[in-house]
This record gives structure tokens, sequence and C-alpha cells, in this order.
């Protein structure tokens, strides 16, 4: 089964903000426990969480589920 996001990309986009746990979970009102269970795939974000962890990680929902950049063409 394939999860609708991987706790590799919320590490990757974490620590590219220089982001620690406690401060992702902050940010989106989770325990860092939740954020430490996404990240070693021992559970999953509530699907209430995904737009505003996508927004606290800086990146579109898409981008934050499909696991990579997506490209704006204007």
């Amino acid at each position: 089964m394939n999860t609708y996001i991987t706790g590799s990309t919320v590490k990757r986009l974490r620590e590219a903000k220089g982001m620690t746990q406690s401060a992702l979970a902050n940010r989106i009102g989770v325990s860092s426990k939740a954020v430490s269970k996404w990240e070693t795939a021992k559970g999953l974000p509530d699907i209430t969480l995904i737009e505003p962890l996508a927004q606290a990680l800086g990146v579109s929902v898409l981008e934050l589920m499909s696991g990579q950049q997506v490209c704006n063409q204007n």
C-alpha cells in the first residue's frame, strides 16, 4: 500500500527549512512525537493537517503529497 505522504518527504522538507520536529509540531498544533512518527513511517498525518503541514514546510499540497517539486511555468 502506498502512503499519501512519506516520512522521508516530511523530514527532507523540514530539515531544508532548518526546523526541528518540535518547531514544526508547534506550527501546526501537534506534538513533536506525532512528527517523529510520521518521519519514521509509524503513522501518518491526519488529512485535516495536510494543508497546514504543506504551508509550514513552504510547499504546495501537491508537492507535499508527491514528494517532488512542482515547476511553475509562467
